[in-house]
């Protein structure tokens, strides 16, 4: 089993910046990739970002050039840092990691970004 801890969410005005964090807890050996989801109230959950134990990303048109998702292997912790946030970035940020043994997905229990105008 593997276990996704999110923090780092909150309120913050438009143009300004937050950081997420997940920890993965369990067998973690085989989580490849991890990255971030989101789903605004109303609509389907979306892919933010994602990135493979070798560090190659993937961003959705919508975040490039503002979000950086970074993974540290050692820790077993993947981040999104979002910078120059929008009122349309509001939503519940969503950890999620693919087990590429047992082709499980895992869900952390999803973290609050609000972004004001």
């Amino acid at each position: 089993q593997v276990q996704l801890v999110e923090s780092g969410g909150g309120l913050v005005q438009a143009g300004g910046s937050l950081r997420l964090s997940c920890a993965a807890s369990g067998s973690i050996f085989s989580l490849n990739p991890m990255g971030w989801y989101r789903q605004a109230p109303g609509k389907q959950r979306e892919l933010v970002a994602a990135i493979t134990s070798g560090r190659s990303t993937n961003y959705a048109d919508s975040v490039k050039g503002r979000f950086t998702i970074s993974r540290d292997n050692a820790k077993n912790a993947v981040y999104l840092q979002m910078n120059s946030l929008k009122p349309e970035d509001t939503a519940l940020y969503f950890c999620h990691a693919f087990d590429r043994d047992t082709h499980r997905d895992y869900w952390g229990q999803g973290t609050q970004v609000t972004v004001s105008s």
